[in-house]
């Protein structure tokens, strides 16, 4: 073991060259870190790693797995844009940013922090965003096309604090890679929609017997230029449509919502996937079978029944549609990388957490790995479908690497796994643990 590494090298670069000969020299059988290979892995992070002893076998600072801002050129490629905050860039064609952790502190989400998922081109500016139509027809009595201006006036306004999450958030966590935006946890966000009720538009309108699916239409055109082909055009069982907080929001936070993020109009389905909260909405149809527009089948936004074998190849055939969201948090008061002074023997520590459909029952954060965990406080949510803000402190007996580990289960008992499960091509539902970390001195 004591030569396990050449001085020349880092664990960072010998992990990078040749992850299984970095693991036979830094482990030993029982998966414990000793000697030297301990000294250069400390070395390598920036100081003695505390708790060591109750590091789980293979697991590696979190430093290595993923580089933070800090870092510099190893960190994520940052972006920043009009109307929008410093972002992780995620994509250029078609544009996507993702929030950090650290922007999302608020507990109701401001526009510029509002994350940026596009599918296509970006659609003209509406001259008239009043004058935006909208129309609902398929599987109804009485088909409607609506201005923006009599939604306003003909049904109720309501606003309402609600969650919009990326089907692929956490898709970075999967190992062998998938396909898709390699999001962390910040696609993401909780603003103040204001609105109406889709159920109260489709009452309206009548819904027959065999309406039973939603099929959504946006005015944002293919990626490719091609008019034959939308970007993205999602649906959903009408029980979900019909849910009191699914709306058409026509303004967040008390203004109107920014072009980048769908306006003059746009869907709101919280709790599911945000592909189905149809940006600059022009058309809603009823079906009597699930929706085949672009997004829908296959692997799209879909999850295996069965588990498959990671990394390997299917059509989906077997899968199903996602529906709600798994539970996720995030630690929004220190970002990952953060250094603090020498001396420090606490964190107060703060986020969000939220579960889909569900509500979060309990948060917990843990500084030694896993060892032991220290119970969060959790604030209710302002109204269902928002999530809910926790907070709480860990004390850090020494100077030294440590990583703040946190974890929510929900409502139903459910709690963040260590690993992301149910690997699929396309990097859906990866909610496990998620790890900052932290050097003190």
């Amino acid at each position: 073991m004591k030569k396990a590494f050449r001085t020349e090298r880092s664990a960072a670069e010998l992990y990078a060259d040749d992850p299984e000969r970095a693991d036979a020299l830094v482990w030993n059988r029982r998966g414990a870190l000793k000697g030297a290979a301990l000294a250069a892995m400390g070395t390598a992070v920036g100081g003695a790693i505390s708790f060591s002893a109750q590091m789980p076998e293979g697991t590696l600072p979190a430093l290595f797995t993923r580089p933070a801002a800090a870092q510099g050129a190893s960190g994520p490629q940052m972006m920043r844009i009009d109307g929008k905050v410093e972002m992780i860039l995620q994509g250029e064609r078609p544009l996507v940013l993702e929030a950090p952790e650290t922007a999302l502190d608020d507990a109701v989400t401001p526009n510029d922090k509002i994350f940026v998922r596009n599918n296509g081109q970006l659609p003209e500016v509406a001259s008239n965003p009043d004058g935006w139509r909208v129309t609902i027809d398929g599987e109804v009595n009485t088909p409607l096309t609506l201005t923006v201006a009599e939604l306003r006036s003909r049904f109720q306004n309501v606003t309402l604090q609600l969650q919009m999450e990326c089907g692929g958030n956490g898709r970075a966590q999967f190992q062998p890679q998938t396909r898709g935006n390699q999001w962390g946890n910040g696609a993401i966000c909780n603003a103040a929609w204001t609105g109406v009720r889709l159920r109260d538009v489709l009452r309206a309108a009548g819904v027959k017997d065999s309406g039973r699916y939603t099929g959504h239409f946006g005015a944002d055109p293919h990626l490719s230029g091609a008019t034959d082909r939308a970007a993205i055009s999602r649906g959903m069982p009408v029980a979900k449509a019909m849910d009191e907080d699914t709306l058409i929001a026509f303004a967040v936070n008390g203004g109107p919502i920014p072009h980048i993020n769908g306006a003059p109009v746009r869907m709101l389905v919280p709790g599911w996937p945000g592909s189905l909260s149809q940006k600059w909405f022009t058309r809603i149809t009823l079906l009597p079978q699930p929706h085949r527009g672009q997004g829908m089948g296959g692997t799209s936004y879909r999850m295996p029944v069965r588990p498959i074998v990671p990394g390997s190849s299917n059509d989906g055939a077997d899968f199903a549609d996602m529906t709600s969201m798994p539970v996720r948090s995030i630690l929004s008061s220190h970002a990952h990388g953060t250094r603090l002074a020498a001396g420090t023997r606490s964190l107060d520590l703060r986020g969000a957490a939220w579960a889909g459909d569900h509500t979060v029952r309990a948060v917990h954060a843990s500084v030694d790995f896993g060892q032991t965990w220290t119970e969060m406080r959790v604030a209710a949510p302002a109204n269902r479908h928002a999530w809910q803000r926790w907070e709480g402190r860990v004390a850090l007996p020494s100077d030294g690497y440590y990583e703040v580990w946190y974890r929510a289960t929900d409502s139903e008992g459910r709690m963040q796994p260590h690993a992301p499960a149910n690997w699929n091509p396309q990097g859906y539902g990866a909610n496990a643990i998620s790890r900052a970390a932290i050097l003190v001195g």
